[in-house]
């Protein structure tokens, strides 16, 4: 199974080189899609499981990219199907994909009344935020202000934490961790277990992270 993950990133990364090129003038994109495999995440109301939905939210925004957004930007995911990676393989992959910002999609479980999207960022052991410190703390803001407007969803607003994922790529680019909501509040279970739920999740994430790149910031 080991030498199977190894292969799979290596094939992506060969996949990479050969779409990437003639897209210099594209922004790209990262999703770390958490969670996979022998690794459910949170496990919801009736059995949802956190890597179902988040995989399906990543697909969605690829989807969305290409119908709504004209193919805009370049995006990549650290997993494509039910695999799991390690946090170190996924970590890696982003790296060396070079991308403009990272976003690390999971889903809440805590008491059935919890609802809403909240977003981390690095929290450095600096008095002062560094670049790509502000510039994540810029972007979740913008994804959460698309979600409450669009969706409706609760604002837990921006959080800090001293997450591996956050802490490695936020040395390359602005990088952010996505709560999108609570697998254990039955509405949001719901939501996220209709194909419009996870669109309307993916378009929230995704017209989020274009304001961001289109304001220059």
């Amino acid at each position: 199974m080991r030498l199977k993950n190894v292969i799979f990133v290596v094939l992506l990364l060969k996949m990479c080189v050969i779409f990437g090129q003639g897209k210099e003038h594209q922004k790209r994109i990262i999703v770390d899609v958490g969670h996979g495999g022998k690794d459910p995440g949170a496990i919801g109301i009736n059995g949802i499981q956190e890597k179902d939905v988040v995989l399906a939210i990543a697909k969605e925004m690829i989807r969305l990219n290409k119908s709504i957004f004209g193919n805009e930007y370049d995006i990549y995911l650290t997993r494509y199907d039910d695999s799991f990676f390690t946090l170190s393989e996924r970590i890696n992959l982003a790296k060396s994909l070079r991308g403009d910002v990272f976003i690390s999609l999971h889903c809440n479980s805590f008491y059935s009344d919890a609802r809403g999207m909240e977003i981390f960022t690095f929290n450095s052991e600096s008095k002062k935020f560094d670049y790509n410190t502000r510039t994540s703390i810029v972007l979740g803001n913008e994804i959460l202000r698309e979600s409450t407007l669009n969706i409706n969803i609760k604002n837990r607003g921006i959080k800090f934490d001293n997450f591996q994922v956050l802490r490695e790529m936020n040395r390359f680019c602005p990088a952010i961790l996505i709560e999108v909501g609570f697998l254990n509040n039955p509405v949001e279970a719901a939501h996220f277990s209709r194909p419009s739920g996870i669109r309307a999740m993916a378009l929230a994430v995704l017209s989020g992270i274009s304001n961001h790149l289109k304001s220059g910031l």
